[in-house]
């Protein structure tokens, strides 16, 4: 898998935030946050971040656990 090297500040400075490398400008995007712990809309970087445990977050989706 490639590796996505788009780092972006959030509005609060406390976190660095990457975006999908596979995202290509499509609004189907989330961001996973440095540290971890949180996950956000790409479409909506000031808005509310979800604190997660990432790793299980990860894994349910490559279970399959969210598709349409």
């Amino acid at each position: 898998m490639k590796r996505s090297r788009e780092w972006r500040y959030a509005v609060n400075d406390r976190y660095l935030w990457q975006k999908s490398s596979r995202s290509q400008n499509l609004q189907t995007c989330v961001e996973l946050s440095r540290p971890r712990g949180l996950i956000r809309d790409s479409k909506d970087p000031n808005g509310p971040a979800l604190a997660v445990d990432v790793a299980a977050f990860v894994q349910a989706i490559k279970d399959g656990r969210f598709r349409r």
